[in-house]
């Protein structure tokens, strides 16, 4: 059996508590460690999570030679300076979504790897959950025949807190639909046709409350297969059972309907209409973009959610919030 790979993450927060509970369910293929600017947090989430060790610094834990890897899960202000640290050190990296601010942070971040030799895997779990892997193969199989509309719904009533980092754009890198809409965008941009060109329209709405980020984003968008779709993203509207919405795939031969978390999926076209369910036991992807980053370390392969997948959806944003802005 392979010796477990050793991971440390930076940073203790919510996210990190997140990956450390699919991780769980890997086995003994990861043996985890902690890192906060307070060591009391670090020591604390050792405990909670069977974790290896913890570390009072992000230092401590990216010159610890018994680190294979590194996981950034701290605010995306962060992310490139911590990534390329890691990676001088030696470090495979997992940086959180969205991993950099710009292109051309992006670049500079594969260029480290590059120099580096190391697998850099941008934590876009959306990629890998079993609804994004069910739609991919129900269209590859021809299932509604040549696409015609796609459009995606997202939309609740989840608002932040004051003290909320989120709420600092400066940290967060942007409003609401850059720092967590982006895995929608991705998931559009990743069924099999790419976009090429797409357009941003945000609502002019007042901001209150307490969360004072700009929460909703509508996108429209063309693949290169000459399809077009829409993407309604929202943060601030109330929603049946805190988030259950409908999304579509509309084909010239059916229709694929499917619950925009991942609960079912219905396709109506060639053949007998199918009720799919893609799975629960990992619907938000977790454990499956951790296999592939282990594999990816142990065969010196890319990754699925390289940099490069990762660049592709950030010239998409460039886009929304240049035609945004306008």
């Amino acid at each position: 059996m392979p010796k477990p790979v050793h991971i440390a993450f930076l940073g203790c927060g919510f996210i990190t508590g997140v990956h450390s509970r699919h991780l769980r369910r890997l086995g003994g293929a990861v043996r985890n460690s902690y890192a906060s600017r307070d060591a009391a947090k670090s020591e604390a989430f050792r405990r909670r999570y069977a974790g290896q060790r913890s570390y009072g610094s992000y230092d401590a834990a990216i010159d610890d030679p018994d680190n294979d890897a590194i996981v950034i899960a701290v605010p995306p202000r962060l992310h490139l300076d911590l990534a390329k640290r890691a990676l001088a050190a030696g470090k495979h990296v997992l940086v959180e979504k969205p991993a950099c601010l710009s292109l051309a942070d992006y670049e500079e971040a594969r260029a480290a790897r590059n120099r580096a030799g190391r697998v850099v895997l941008v934590g876009e779990n959306d990629h890998y959950k079993p609804l994004a892997v069910c739609l991919r193969r129900v269209l590859g199989e021809g299932a509604i025949g040549e696409m015609i509309f796609a459009q995606f719904t997202t939309l609740v009533r989840r608002l932040k807190t004051a003290a909320d980092w989120r709420n600092d754009e400066s940290l967060a890198g942007g409003d609401a639909f850059f720092e967590e809409g982006v895995h929608w965008l991705h998931l559009a941009n990743s069924l099999g046709p790419a976009i090429t060109t797409v357009h941003g329209y945000r609502p002019a709405l007042p901001r209150r409350g307490p969360d004072t980020r700009m929460k909703s984003m509508m996108v429209a968008f063309r693949y290169d297969n000459h399809a077009v779709g829409s993407l309604y993203y929202s943060r601030e509207t109330p929603s049946l059972l805190r988030g259950l919405r409908l999304s579509k795939l509309i084909g010239r031969d059916g229709i694929i309907t499917f619950e925009s978390n991942g609960a079912f999926v219905l396709v109506r076209g060639r053949g007998a209409p199918r009720v799919l369910l893609p799975g629960v036991r990992d619907i938000r992807g977790y454990q499956a973009m951790y296999r592939d980053f282990i594999a990816a370390i142990r065969t010196g392969s890319a990754p699925q959610m390289s940099l490069e997948a990762a660049m592709a959806d950030q010239r998409l944003m460039d886009q929304i919030y240049a035609t945004a802005e306008r």
